[in-house]
């Protein structure tokens, strides 16, 4: 899932991201509410977490402007806690609403929510070719056995099973795995695939199909 988090105090905005990212979600940055509204024009993102006071333009506007085109879920952030701003901020259109100074552990969980509700429905466990990946306890099984994969493993991993034996090209995943400061003449997705190649083990699932992408299949 991909999230946009826009918020000016820098070093809080990079604990949450580094956290989000842990926690195996893309994350990009915006540190005034413009930046937040032009990256909105050219990347398509499920959830927005979003500060309230922001410079330039602010967050009520932002979260007017992403409600109204309905194309993510927003959970908004603010310092103050009162009822008030609360139901300011969903009279804005946010979907979701959380006071600073806040559980981290709550944000995840929140986000977590909201990003389910920009998907299509979906099986919770993904299956295919003697694999099986559980988006929602970040595990993932060959033949029963546990695998140890990396955020960026894992999140290839999940992209190709959900494509059901569908070709994948590497600028899909670069898209859905990476954030928006990696190259893209980057050779990481192939790099990556190598690695999980390895840690998945013979026979090979992951097939190269030249000049497309990749795909799973036995």
């Amino acid at each position: 899932m991909r999230v946009l988090l826009v918020e000016d105090e820098e070093p809080l905005a990079g604990y949450i991201a580094a956290g989000l990212r842990k926690h195996g979600f893309v994350v990009d940055l915006a540190a005034d509410g413009q930046t937040a509204l032009d990256k909105f024009e050219v990347t398509q993102y499920d959830v927005l977490v979003l500060d309230r006071d922001l410079p330039v333009v602010h967050g009520d506007a932002v979260c007017r402007y992403v409600a109204d085109r309905g194309t993510a879920r927003i959970l908004m952030l603010t310092a103050s806690g009162a009822v008030q701003d609360r139901v300011d901020g969903l009279t804005f259109g946010a979907d979701d609403y959380l006071g600073k100074p806040f559980a981290f552990s709550e944000l995840v969980a929140r986000v977590h929510a909201l990003s389910r509700r920009t998907s299509p429905a979906r099986p919770p466990v993904l299956h295919s070719a003697g694999l099986t990946l559980d988006p929602a306890r970040r595990t993932a099984e060959r033949d029963g056995r546990l695998l140890d994969l990396t955020p960026k493993e894992f999140g290839v991993l999940q992209q190709l099973l959900a494509a059901d034996g569908d070709v994948v090209s590497a600028e899909t995943l670069l898209d859905k795995v990476w954030d928006e400061h990696t190259d893209p003449f980057t050779n990481a997705v192939r790099i990556t695939v190598g690695t999980l190649r390895r840690k998945l083990g013979e026979p090979p699932v992951i097939h190269t199909v030249t000049g497309a992408g990749y795909r799973i299949g036995s």
